[in-house]
């Protein structure tokens, strides 16, 4: 079980993943969260085609049901979104699960139902959203890594270019941020830096080797 790359940007609008793909991210999250109805359709089905273009692997966090009827590859569920989730539908429809965990009995939740990767989070302080939960540090992803095995973990909450090969030394197979990329001057520049920080064979400040 993989995932097609060690970076993984959370963006808001379908421009995003035709820009931050265009510059070499091939995982993409699409978290909006003030559309609905037909502009909502619309933002999905333009994210869609824009990482058909790129060859972008789209993630949809939340919404399941427009993921099966527009075929999106991948959702991503919160805690609270599995209580509602069709899993069964989810599956039978081919479409790839990410889960967000935070404790030991979300991980265990997350497990239960095979996901095909599991977030941990918030690894640093995060001011986009609120949360019950703090810091988890990078020690708390050695942990999740010993804990989940083959399912790739990823990292989020906090993270940015300076703090990347940290979470990769700590165990994260893939490492995800929002600000960090679309929050920067040069987003295209921000995804090739946080392409060459994660590459096989680069180098940490601690000398040690990815």
């Amino acid at each position: 079980m993989s995932l097609p790359s060690r970076i993984y940007p959370v963006v808001d609008r379908a421009v995003w993943v035709d820009r931050l793909g265009g510059a070499g991210a091939r995982l993409i999250q699409l978290r909006v969260k003030d559309l609905e109805g037909a502009v909502l359709l619309g933002e999905i089905r333009a994210a869609r085609a824009h990482a058909a273009r790129h060859g972008v692997c789209l993630v949809l966090n939340d919404y399941w049901r427009l993921a099966l009827d527009e075929g999106i590859d991948f959702i991503h569920l919160g805690q609270e979104d599995l209580d509602d989730a069709d899993l069964a539908a989810i599956r039978a429809g081919g479409i790839r699960l990410g889960v967000s965990t935070h404790s030991t009995g979300e991980l265990d939740r997350a497990l239960s139902v095979r996901p095909d990767y599991v977030a941990l989070g918030p690894v640093w302080p995060t001011r986009l959203k609120k949360m019950p939960w703090g810091p988890q540090g990078v020690e708390r992803l050695r942990e999740w890594k010993r804990l989940v095995g083959s399912v790739p973990l990823v990292a989020i909450g906090g993270i940015t270019l300076a703090r990347v090969a940290s979470c990769i030394a700590a165990g994260a197979d893939c490492v995800s941020a929002v600000s960090d990329f679309i929050g920067q001057p040069d987003p295209e520049a921000q995804v090739r830096a946080w392409l060459a920080a994660t590459a096989e064979g680069a180098v940490f400040q601690d000398g040690s080797i990815t």
